[in-house]
């Protein structure tokens, strides 16, 4: 396993790591997450992602009671929340968002979801327009400064908002946000190749644990044309009719023809489309890890196998241009 610093942290995270969403709780139980866990440490993950909002707080549940029955040693593994859409089916007013009162329950709640007495990383989910930048700032500090929360950062968040943050922070001598939760694949790569570029950059810099490089299933090799993608049971999950949409736009045909020409050039390579992709993710300085998703242990143990890949520069070339269709 290769290991890489958070943004400017001196934290160390796995390249590849391991995240509980769409599969802990709704189609895993304790004995899957449990193999699952013990795979992904066995091949040196040391980040283990879930959230508040997944499977309504009973990913967290199962990923702190597999991770107790493991016994693996607390300091050699790093585990991560997030808030704003709350654990709650149906949540009240208090009980999501990023307002103070929520930010504070939500730690709290996670923490004894897991099973920790604190978060290593602490994420805002998704940006709270109804909430100002002072208070969820001051709110995060506060975690930090109990020791309830190591680092704290973003998911999904706009540039100039994480620039917000961290601006008031330094102003305020508090603790800002240290890294950001995107989407990054061979077909959503504008956010973290040029909105970010600036935050890289930046004396604070930003670490990045991207989500979905294998674009929600798109990118995995499973499927040749749209309507095996329609028929995907995943998609019909309570609470997951959004993701079709999310991931397929508006372009369907013309991204089954991206995935098309990927797939030949990943067969041409000699690997799992599913692999290329993830190492594509991999290239990239800024990303600090790749958060990997899978219901089966062969899935996952082919997807760590990425990490021993040695593809040449001119492999990855011809993916994008392949994008392109030329």
């Amino acid at each position: 396993m290769e290991y890489r610093r958070l943004g400017k942290t001196g934290l160390k995270l796995s390249a590849l790591s391991f995240g509980a969403w769409i599969t802990f709780g709704r189609q895993l139980g304790l004995p899957q997450v449990k193999e699952l866990l013990s795979v992904a440490y066995d091949a040196g993950v040391n980040f283990f992602d879930n959230a508040e909002g997944y499977a309504n707080g009973e990913a967290e549940n199962l990923m702190g009671e597999a991770l107790q029955q493991l016994g693996y040693s607390r300091d050699s593994w790093c585990v991560s929340s997030k808030v704003f859409f709350g654990s709650a089916e149906n949540a009240k007013p208090t009980q999501k968002g990023l307002s103070r009162k929520h930010i504070i329950e939500a730690c709290h709640q996670a923490l004894i979801r897991l099973r920790v007495d604190y978060l290593d990383l602490y994420f805002c989910h998704r940006p709270d327009p109804d909430v100002g930048i002072e208070e969820i700032v001051w709110s995060m500090h506060q975690l930090v400064m109990q020791g309830k929360v190591l680092y704290w950062g973003t998911s999904e968040w706009a540039a100039k908002d994480i620039l917000a943050a961290q601006e008031f922070a330094a102003k305020n001598h508090l603790i800002g946000p240290m890294m950001e939760q995107p989407q990054y694949n061979l077909l959503a790569r504008e956010r973290v190749e040029n909105e970010y570029l600036p935050l890289f950059q930046s004396a604070q810099g930003l670490g990045t644990t991207i989500w979905s490089p294998l674009a929600s299933g798109l990118l995995s090799g499973k499927y040749t044309s749209f309507e095996q993608f329609d028929e995907n049971y995943r998609f019909g999950l309570p609470g997951l009719e959004w993701l079709q949409s999310f991931a397929m736009g508006e372009t369907k045909s013309q991204k089954f023809q991206q995935i098309q020409r990927l797939a030949a050039v990943a067969k041409q390579a000699g690997v799992p489309l599913a692999q290329l992709c993830v190492a594509w993710c991999l290239r990239n300085p800024h990303v600090s890890t790749v958060i990997l998703g899978a219901s089966k242990r062969e899935q996952l143990e082919q997807n760590l196998a990425t990490i021993a890949l040695k593809l040449s520069p001119e492999v990855f070339k011809a993916a994008e241009r392949a994008l392109l269709g030329l």
